[in-house]
């Protein structure tokens, strides 16, 4: 298994998001350059490729060593694997007929180029170096025998962007397309669940509330706006991003109940999280009918809110019980409760995608 925390190889990261692309180069798991932030120029693929050329070359000069490869994330589904970009790319309109991005930048850089979904290298990143490794640490330290493998991560921003971490590795899928296009929005079941939880969802949410749809602002504004230090309707600008947690519970209630593991949120959506979270949990911690009426909870599994100091020393404590084997005094330790825990990321989502995809090509490179 590579040690990513001590290979010299110097690996060109990218995260490519529809507003913005923030290039960087990392070397033993950390960045060794300032990263450098370029327009995406989503709708655009002349100025999005001049970008992205421009982009890598500045981070390139700025290098004592030739990197070994280059390797990044780009959001939606796409032929990853052949490098291929195209298809149902709603933030990315520039790709949809069909861009040979792999190859193009193989070609231009002469190097081994890997592309993966955005989403995907952000919950590797944060399986690698983030959430998943500090909670299970902190399970060893308490004592319990309890470990994770398994890690949801979701990034809010320009888009919805998911990714899974099963058994230790990133699950791809077999089409390159694990995706929210089909998970409908809580409520809204001909709706897809990005145009609740993006931020077009916080500017559109916020026009609603405050019976201003023209308002012009952005989230940060918003977010100020609720926050007190700019002017506007503050009870509407808390509104509309607890309405973005009700949506996004919904969707990580749905999807946690699959994939049953941990749930990590990043992304530039997540610096408002102080106004999401409650009614986040309230959705996920919902009650579903059966046909006869009767109440039962969303999942089966106990939720915890591991930013929560007391809710994290519970989450770590389980219920330890001994149980005596059947027609013995012998006795074993069990933990019967199921619980999974939901926290916002340390490590932000730049370094968890950028760590994502140093592992990447960095295993591909020594296969």
């Amino acid at each position: 298994m590579i040690n990513y925390s001590t290979d010299p190889r110097i690996i060109l990261t990218l995260d490519t998001g529809g507003t913005n692309m923030v290039f960087g180069a990392m070397q033993r798991g950390e960045f060794i350059v300032e990263p450098l932030t370029l327009p995406a120029h989503a709708d655009n693929l002349d100025l999005c490729l001049q970008n992205m050329v421009e982009g890598f070359r500045t981070i390139i000069d700025q290098l004592d060593e030739r990197p070994a490869a280059i390797s990044f994330a780009f959001p939606g589904p796409a032929d990853y694997p052949n490098g291929i970009i195209g298809g149902q790319l709603l933030n990315f309109p520039a790709f949809r007929e069909g861009v040979a991005l792999g190859p193009y930048l193989k070609k231009k850089f002469s190097m081994p180029v890997y592309i993966n979904n955005d989403g995907d290298l952000y919950a590797y990143g944060e399986a690698l170096g983030g959430m998943l490794p500090e909670i299970n640490e902190m399970l060893d330290e308490s004592g319990s025998r309890k470990r994770y493998r398994n890690l949801l991560g979701f990034t809010l921003g320009t888009g919805l962007g998911i990714g899974m971490v099963i058994n230790g590795e990133l699950n791809r899928g077999d089409n390159s397309c694990i995706e929210m296009f089909s998970i409908p929005l809580k409520g809204r079941p001909d709706v897809i669940a990005e145009e609740g939880i993006s931020i077009r969802a916080v500017k559109r949410m916020y026009g609603e509330l405050s019976g201003n749809p023209d308002h012009g602002l952005s989230p940060k504004d918003i977010f100020e706006i609720a926050e007190g230090v700019k002017e506007g309707d503050m009870e509407a600008a808390k509104g509309a991003f607890a309405q973005l947690g009700a949506a996004l519970g919904d969707v990580i209630a749905m999807t946690v109940s699959i994939i049953d593991g941990l749930v990590v949120i990043g992304g530039g959506l997540s610096g408002a999280y102080k106004y999401i979270k409650d009614s986040m949990f309230e959705s996920i911690r919902g009650k579903m009918k059966r046909l006869n009426g009767e109440e039962i909870n969303k999942l089966a599994s106990k939720v915890y809110d591991l930013d929560d100091k007391e809710e994290l020393r519970q989450f770590l404590k389980g219920e330890q019980r001994q149980l005596k084997i059947y027609n013995s005094e012998i006795e074993v330790t069990y933990d019967p409760q199921k619980r999974i825990g939901v926290a916002l990321s340390k490590i932000g989502a730049n370094k968890a995608v950028s760590l994502g995809a140093y592992a990447f090509a960095l295993h591909q490179l020594s296969r």
